[in-house]
């Protein structure tokens, strides 16, 4: 899931660079949604992993 993060990020910072601003948005905009879901399952399996081992 990061890795799609990563994608949408260059995809927007592409289009930002040719100026196509409503789709450097949009992509922005997935990309920040991407990483707070990667973020919450990452933390979900941390605390997993750690209440498991016990």
């Amino acid at each position: 899931m990061l890795h799609y993060t990563i994608v949408f990020l260059v995809i927007a910072l592409v289009a930002a660079l040719f100026g196509f601003g409503g789709i450097a948005a949009g992509a922005v905009g997935i990309a920040k949604l991407l990483f707070v879901i990667f973020a919450i399952l990452t933390i979900a399996s941390f605390i997993a992993g750690l209440l498991r081992r016990r």
